[in-house]
């Protein structure tokens, strides 16, 4: 099989090309190299897929945003099916600078439905978030709740690429699926989240920020459990749901191949306890800064799995303490 990977030299993109390569499969990575951060962490993403002995596996450094780059990119590729990781993330960042969310997420998103669409891909899959929970208070976090009110661009950005996704199911039977991904840590993780800025703090001995007084719930996620549950999906192209009542619509699913899952860890943790455990590993202890609740940030998230375990046989098996060894062990041997 012959994929797309766009985002490639980011956090998720790059594990899912590398898994890809792996198994054997020739893949073509797309990524812009922006400086929102490090760009030589992200060049040594791709210095790591491009090593894998045998690899098929062409890199072409492109903005999703530009257009003709994409319609050329399709006209070339003749891909089978389709993973857009490509995205301007950060919910803090996008109260800052809400048109690079525009530019990155609604219409480099367009830009691959397009090209989907004139080169019969076979599915396409796409990262949401969990950020479209947004206002929601019921817990866990259902795909079949309702998600009419994010608290930032990025989140509503988000819920958008899901809407237009299903237009394009529905007018061009194109299987989609949209990933809500929950708190995803590990190994290559991305500089601005919370278990790196936390980390590269307590190494220094520097005092943390810790937002809501400590109080957040969050569902990290080990990112081997996302790519397993990213592979899953990938190979179950999205298919119409021949129950669904528009009486009484389900949000999660459709008459036209389209689903939107949530992939996470269904184990919420204490944001303190996250620290203490990545004090545990690194050794050392810090000063926390307790601040109030930052705007667009949501208390707690907690991934209602069900549907993808019941669909794709997805099942998150690392634990807070295995997940945090590995992401010390990794940040010692890349930073210190």
């Amino acid at each position: 099989m012959k994929y797309l990977v766009t985002g490639v030299a980011g956090f998720i993109g790059f594990h899912v090309a590398k898994v890809l390569l792996e198994r054997g499969d020739t893949v073509v990575g797309l990524d812009n190299l922006n400086d929102y951060y490090d760009v030589q962490l992200k060049r040594d993403r791709l210095a790591q897929i491009t090593d894998i002995q045998g690899a098929q596996f062409n890199f072409i450094e492109a903005d999703l945003a530009d257009r003709s780059a994409i319609e050329q990119l399709f006209r070339d590729g003749q891909f089978d099916k389709v993973i857009n990781l490509a995205a301007q993330a950060g919910v803090r960042y996008s109260i800052e600078n809400p048109h690079a969310y525009i530019d990155s997420n609604i219409v480099g998103f367009m830009n691959i439905l397009e090209g989907c669409r004139h080169h019969n891909i076979k599915h396409l899959v796409y990262a949401s978030s969990s950020s479209v929970y947004g206002a929601n208070e019921a817990m866990p976090f259902s795909e079949h709740d309702n998600v009419d009110h994010p608290l930032s661009i990025y989140a509503a950005t988000k819920k958008s690429n899901e809407l237009m996704a299903h237009t394009y199911s529905h007018l061009y039977g194109l299987p989609t699926t949209g990933l809500r991904f929950f708190t995803v840590y590990g190994p290559w993780g991305r500089p601005d989240m919370s278990p790196f800025l936390f980390a590269n703090a307590i190494s220094k001995g520097e005092p943390i920020k810790v937002f809501n007084y400590g109080k957040h719930r969050r569902d990290f996620t080990y990112i081997d459990d996302i790519v397993e549950g990213v592979m899953r999906t990938l190979d179950h192209d999205a298919t119409g749901n021949s129950g669904w009542d528009g009486g009484n619509p389900d949000p999660a699913t459709s008459r036209a191949p389209w689903r939107v899952y949530n992939i996470g860890n269904q184990s919420p943790v204490e944001l303190m306890d996250y620290i203490s455990t990545l004090e545990k590993y690194l050794g050392k202890q810090t000063e926390k800064i307790l601040l109030p609740l930052q705007p667009g940030d949501v208390p707690d998230t907690y991934a209602d799995v069900g549907s993808l375990v019941a669909d794709v046989g997805y099942k998150p098996e690392t634990t807070l303490d295995e997940g945090v060894e590995r992401f010390v062990k990794w940040y010692g041997g890349y930073y210190v």
